[in-house]
């Protein structure tokens, strides 16, 4: 693992002091195909399957995936898995060392871990600074059952609880320091409420567009939250009640779109291809059409579907240019273009120029060259 990751030396100390394989009995991997349908298939990995491949997958520097859809699997008999959302994990170890570092928890920190998983990342803050002041939650109660077992089998005592993280855990706030694995539409007011002023809270955002930015929040003595998003590709699975809801065939949103269609301004791989900026650029146009979906349908078309307010946006490849067709009552891919129209009239900025502004329910990403994007639901 990178010295730069680790950083302070003691975290590597507890990197090798916790054995990871204790909280991660069976987990899957991709096996690297697809089934007849197209699913991806996902092969079940225990010590009784395959040990060497089982012990090598859990000291690797990768996420281990523990569970799909919220069903728990049965690992003394386990079957490969086709498709499906992963629901629970065991996030890779310099992710969770990253997180820890970027939070700057001390032994003085009352600390709040919400999705306590499989327990490694639980295991790791108790090795380092003990168990008295650490709470950790999460809304499984047979996932936090398996953690507990474990984390009292290798001497960790945090405060466990089944609880939704959405909602914190009134009983041991307040807290100096808030560290969510699990991604939120929004920075949850139960959170910012149960911070001490001065403290702090890291939490991913996330949403129906799979845009993702980690934030570090400051609580101030008014209750109001502030601080820069942090650099870096970071996604982590959605908080439950905050997953995308099913939207239906494509092709019955696409039905009245208007035949007329204009050419695109921006296309659709400014938001969708695999580099560093359309990662950001996702979690941007995201805030301006909150609950939107994308899918595609072919090579060629993708469509931008609204399940709260009916609207939709049909973006077909044409020759040399895409063409979009909206309807409902939002413009989609119009707000979506607006967003970008003003990132590249700001010149650019990278992610870490830009802050979150938390009063209340009020939520904004600012940055000084472009318009304030008010986050919400």
């Amino acid at each position: 693992m990178e010295a730069g990751v680790v950083g302070d030396e003691r975290w590597g100390d507890a990197v090798r002091a916790v054995p990871r394989h204790r909280f991660t009995p069976g987990f899957y991997l991709p096996s690297g195909a697809a089934d007849e349908h197209g699913l991806p298939v996902w092969e079940p990995v225990t010590a009784a399957l395959d040990r060497p491949r089982w012990l090598t997958a859990a000291y690797s520097d990768i996420s281990l995936i523990t569970q799909f859809d919220g069903e728990e699997p049965d690992w003394a008999a386990p079957r490969a898995r086709h498709g499906g959302a992963p629901t629970s994990s065991s996030t890779l170890p310099s992710l969770v060392l990253r997180m820890w570092r970027d939070a700057e928890v001390t032994e003085e920190h009352d600390i709040l871990e919400i999705g306590t998983g499989s327990g490694y990342s639980t295991a790791l803050v108790g090795e380092r600074l003990g168990s008295t002041r650490l709470t950790s939650i999460d809304v499984d109660d047979h996932r936090l059952a398996v953690a507990a077992d474990a984390l009292h089998d290798c001497g960790y005592t945090p405060t466990l609880a089944v609880a939704d993280g959405r909602h914190g855990y009134w009983p041991e706030s307040p807290f100096d320091r808030i560290v969510a694995a699990c991604s939120f539409r929004t920075v949850p007011p139960a959170l910012v409420a149960q911070t001490r002023p001065g403290g702090k809270i890291l939490v991913t955002l996330g949403g129906w567009l799979h845009g993702y930015a980690r934030v570090l929040l400051t609580v101030a003595t008014d209750g109001t939250a502030a601080g820069p998003l942090l650099p870096g590709t970071v996604s982590f699975m959605s908080a439950r009640t905050d997953a995308p809801p099913p939207f239906g065939n494509p092709a019955h949103w696409a039905a009245e779109v208007p035949a007329a269609r204009r050419d695109a301004r921006h296309s659709p791989a400014r938001i969708t291809d695999a580099t560093e900026e359309a990662f950001f650029l996702r979690f941007l146009a995201q805030s301006s059409v909150p609950t939107a979906q994308l899918t595609a349908t072919g090579d060629d078309a993708l469509h931008l579907i609204d399940v709260a307010t009916g609207s939709a946006a049909v973006l077909t490849r044409g020759e040399g240019a895409w063409r979009v067709g909206e309807k409902g009552p939002v413009r989609l891919w119009e707000r979506v273009e607006e967003t970008l129209d003003a990132y590249d009239a700001a010149g650019r900025p990278g992610q870490q120029e830009f802050g979150l502004h938390v009063n209340g329910r009020t939520q904004y990403v600012s940055h000084p060259r472009m318009p304030d994007l008010r986050l919400g639901v």
